[in-house]
């Protein structure tokens, strides 16, 4: 507390102790200067330490009058601009936090840093470009809510019923505009998926998600096509949980958790040409398409070309971007275990076609056909999605949570010290990190920490292709 202020340290030294207003001005300059972060415990369930925490808020954090001015930025460019804090100033306010309320709506918690808010009054919401009308202003104290008609500088207050703002938005005098700095919301470290209890739900999940989203952005929906799965990301197990029971409660729908199924990806290693014929005569007009294709392997993450090699129109052009279709499709729906073949360049170099018979949709047959013909002699593997992890342990721990790591498949990539904390980085295959942030906190008390992103695709081990292929093709027996 003394290191706060130099006439407090020559105090502290000259007598060895502080009084209890000099220890409580120590305290406030150091939360101030963010040397010194509090700590304050307590149960919101339980009603337990909130009136401790509320009078550690009044009595020791910083008012808006400790500071001179907020940085912000002039809207649609990098130059920078300096807000002063004060109720004469400019409107500058901060929407820091949504909540969906029943009967309600949903009520948008705003900090004024500068000018005042009045109801009735078209405020500028500078990152969304677009104006707001202000209708009924609140001042909340827990669940009561109380109608005001202003708000100034320095407080915070609800809105309700706002067409355009969401969290992180800056509300601005359009004269004078600002664009403050959106709060930056730390990333998803755990996925699961997600699907209704009673069949037809979906929509209204995928509404009462969306709502919760909004209200809390660290949590993410999204139905993900790749995999044919509803999955929900959020910072822990726990997380999730509770909005699962959120969307129960507050939005009458039941789900259930499941295990995310993973993004495998299929792809050839080897170079390979075939046929596809498609002929079908079946009285009348009859379906006549004719291809080869050279199938070859393209580096990592390169996608898919498609070159048309024909000459001399032996297939005509207005057949070729049907046989384009086909090959795709063909590798959409994959050749080992159903999952999207990837980083393949496929030529068309040959074929033949019938002056009558000849239509797109044989020539799509026929690109199919002929994809999967070559596919099976170019040496295919399955691919795994790679993620980049970082994670922050003390000391103690790092054996434990390295060699945990190795035993998941992790490729240790180093290790930097990080304050008290030491910070291992690594690349983990995707279907290694399934609940990985609980047993994180398993293995560390607690006090292990962890985020991740993708990196890469890399081929998998053969024994888990093949037992992952095998599953498949036991899947696609059954649904026959």
């Amino acid at each position: 507390m003394a290191e706060t202020d130099d006439a407090l340290l020559e105090k502290f030294f000259d007598k060895g102790e502080l009084s209890d207003d000099e220890m409580r001005t120590g305290l406030r300059k150091g939360m101030a200067q963010r040397s010194i972060y509090p700590l304050v415990c307590g149960s919101a369930l339980g009603n337990i330490g909130v009136t401790t925490l509320l009078d550690v808020v009044a009595t020791y954090l910083p008012s808006p009058s400790d500071f001179v001015q907020v940085e912000g930025k002039v809207p649609g460019t990098e130059k920078e601009k300096e807000i002063k804090i004060g109720p004469d100033e400019s409107l500058c306010a901060f929407a820091f936090k949504t909540v969906s309320e029943p009967h309600v709506g949903e009520l948008t918690f705003l900090k004024v840093y500068s000018g005042k808010l009045q109801s009735g009054a078209d405020v500028y919401n500078s990152t969304q470009d677009a104006s707001e009308r202000i209708g009924q202003i609140y001042a909340l104290n827990g669940r009561e809510r109380r109608e005001i008609g202003i708000v100034n500088a320095g407080d915070i207050a609800a809105l309700v019923k706002l067409k355009n703002t969401k969290t992180g938005d800056t509300f601005c005098d359009k004269r004078d505009p600002v664009l403050l700095p959106p709060t930056d919301f730390p990333k998803p470290v755990i996925n699961m998926g997600i699907r209704p209890k009673n069949r037809g739900d979906e929509e209204k999940i995928a509404n009462g998600f969306a709502k919760l989203h909004e209200e809390d952005p660290t949590f993410i929906m999204e139905v993900d096509p790749d995999i044919k799965q509803t999955i929900i990301y959020g910072q822990g197990e726990l997380h999730l949980e509770v909005m699962v029971d959120r969307l129960k409660r507050r939005f009458g729908v039941e789900a259930e958790l499941e295990r995310p199924r993973i993004p495998y990806r299929e792809t050839i290693t080897a170079k390979a040409e075939a046929q596809g014929k498609y002929k079908r005569q079946s009285g009348g007009r009859g379906q006549y398409g004719d291809v080869w294709l050279r199938l070859e392997p393209l580096p990592r993450g390169e996608g898919f070309e498609f070159v048309n090699e024909i000459v001399g129109g032996v297939v005509p052009s207005k057949y070729i971007p049907s046989v384009e279709k086909g090959v795709v499709e063909a590798m959409n729906n994959g050749f080992l275990a159903g999952y999207k073949v990837v980083d393949s360049k496929v030529t068309l170099y040959d074929g033949s076609f019938h002056e009558v018979d000849s239509s797109d949709l044989a020539f799509k047959i026929a690109g199919s056909m002929g994809f999967k013909n070559a596919a099976a002699k170019a040496k295919p593997v399955m691919l795994e999605p790679i993620y980049n992890v970082e994670v922050i342990v003390p000391e103690d721990f790092m054996g434990d949570v390295m060699g945990d790591l190795s035993s998941r498949r992790g490729k240790i990539l180093g290790m930097e010290q990080e304050g008290t904390f030491q910070k291992i980085k690594a690349q983990v295959p995707l279907a290694e990190l399934y609940k990985y942030s609980t047993s994180l906190r398993s293995l560390t008390q607690g006090r292990g920490l962890h985020k991740r992103e993708f990196s890469h695709y890399e081929e998998m081990p053969r024994d888990l292709a093949e037992k992952l292929i095998k599953e498949a093709q036991q899947a696609k027996e059954a649904e026959k």
